[in-house]
C-alpha cells in the first residue's frame, strides 16, 4: 500500500479474516457461498470481485439479498468487524492494515484492480495463521500468488473446483502453485469456511 490512510482510533476485535477472490461466473459463485454461511460466523470476510472501474457497483446490494451477515461496500480507514462481509471498491486495490481498511490507486496487479494478490497478502501479513483464503471462478491468474502468501504465513487456501467453476482459470493458477489445502465443489465451500472459523 502506497497511501497512507485515514485510520482510526479504535481496535479491531477480529481474529480470523476470510478473503475470496472472483473474477467471471464469481458473482454467482459468491452468492452461493455467502448464502451458506450462518450469522453469527465470528469473521470478518473480504472479497474481491473483478469490476469495471467506470461503474458505480451494487454488488453489496446483490449478495446482502442472500446472505445473513451485514455486507458493505469497503472504505478507506473502515474499523474491521466480525460478521461483517466487505466489498472491494472496483478501481481500488483493498488492505489491512492495523486492523483497519486501506484502499489504494497503486498500479494495477494481474491487469487487474483492485488485485486478490494485494489483498491476500496484506491480510497474510496482518493475520498470519487465522486468515482463510478462498479463490472462486474467474479468468486469469489473479490470486495465485496471494495464496502462497498466505500459507508463508500459515493460513489456509481454498479453491474451488473445476467442475462446478463457470472458468476454471482462477482456481487451476492457484492450485497449479502447490498452495491450495482443499480444492471443493461449490456448495461445500461455505461448510469449510465455517469448521475453519470455528477451530481454536
Amino acid at each position: 500500500m502506497t497511501r497512507q490512510s485515514a485510520i482510526g482510533n479504535g481496535k479491531s476485535t477480529v481474529e480470523k479474516v476470510v478473503v475470496i477472490a472472483a473474477s467471471a461466473g464469481g458473482i454467482d459463485a459468491l452468492t452461493q457461498v455467502l448464502s451458506r454461511l450462518p450469522v453469527h460466523l465470528p469473521v470478518a470476510i473480504l472479497i474481491v470481485q473483478h469490476l469495471r472501474a467506470s461503474r458505480q457497483t451494487r454488488l453489496p446490494e446483490q449478495l446482502a439479498r442472500y446472505c445473513s451477515l451485514r455486507v458493505c461496500l469497503a472504505q478507506d480507514g473502515m474499523l474491521l468487524e466480525p460478521g461483517v462481509v466487505y466489498v472491494a471498491v472496483p478501481g481500488q486495490h483493498l488492505g489491512v492494515r492495523n486492523g483497519y481498511l486501506v484502499l489504494d490507486l497503486a498500479e494495477p496487479v494481474n491487469y487487474v484492480r483492485p488485485s486478490a494478490d494485494v489483498l491476500f497478502a496484506s491480510v497474510g501479513r496482518a493475520f498470519g495463521f487465522n486468515v482463510i483464503g478462498v479463490i472462486l471462478s474467474g479468468t486469469g491468474c489473479d490470486g495465485a500468488r496471494g495464496c502462497r502468501d498466505i500459507k508463508a504465513e500459515g493460513g489456509v487456501t481454498i479453491a474451488q473446483d473445476e467442475k462446478t467453476s463457470r472458468y476454471f482459470a482462477m482456481p487451476r493458477a492457484a492450485i497449479d502453485t502447490g498452495a491450495v489445502d482443499c480444492v471443493l465443489p461449490l456448495r461445500e465451500i461455505a461448510g469449510k469456511i465455517v469448521s475453519l472459523a470455528q477451530q481454536e
